[in-house]
């Protein structure tokens, strides 16, 4: 099992970057909570991993805290929760709020959340309750990842390209994206923005 990777960004896509660890190139896909608070490419980063193996696959994903690898490994838990669900859960909801929701039975804030329907929020709500607990606790120091970002032309389609495949409609996506003023803002902060907003 992969725990932790510490290499260079190379290529940055959300939700998907490529970490170069001594020559070799890792594909790993973050939340967007991580994501937002990447460094820029080319400087160095430690993030904490999980490897979900399947029989057409082996997929990586990095988070910027244990406290949100421990959420992901808990989400997977609940009956139909996939890897997709669980990074998505991630990238619109902190670790925070969606304990939040959960201890007060807050079904309407999850259904707000992509891919996340009635039947699905009501099940995190009755499964993740007593998980919660152990994600609460189990932490101490985390690393929190520096904040570095020049801004990118292209950032407003970048956050359009990401926040459709995070699950979002493209029309829905492009309204979020139109209801602030994204100018001058990189791809990480206007997709936080939105998620934020939505």
């Amino acid at each position: 099992m992969i725990g932790r990777l510490t290499g260079i960004i190379i290529e940055k896509q959300p939700p998907e970057l490529v970490l170069d660890v001594n020559g070799v190139g890792y594909e790993v896909s973050a939340p967007m909570s991580t994501f937002v608070n990447l460094p820029s490419l080319n400087e160095k980063v430690s993030l904490y991993t999980h490897l979900v193996v399947r029989e057409d696959a082996q997929l990586l994903y990095g988070f910027a805290t244990t406290r949100e690898r421990l959420l992901f490994r808990s989400l997977l838990k609940v009956n139909g929760v996939g890897a997709k669900l669980a990074l998505t859960i991630l990238s619109g909801s902190d670790v925070d709020s969606f304990a939040r929701s959960v201890q007060e039975g807050d079904a309407a804030s999850l259904t707000r959340l992509p891919g996340v329907g009635k039947k699905t929020a009501d099940r995190l709500i009755i499964e993740m309750r007593d998980r919660l607990k152990e994600v609460g606790s189990a932490m101490g120091l985390d690393e929190q990842i520096t904040t570095n970002m020049p801004s990118s032309s292209g950032a407003r389609k970048e956050a359009l390209e990401a926040l459709i495949a995070l699950g979002y409609k493209a029309a829905e996506a492009d309204r979020m994206i139109r209801s602030f003023d994204a100018q001058d803002m990189t791809t990480e902060q206007i997709i936080r923005q939105a998620l934020q907003r939505n």
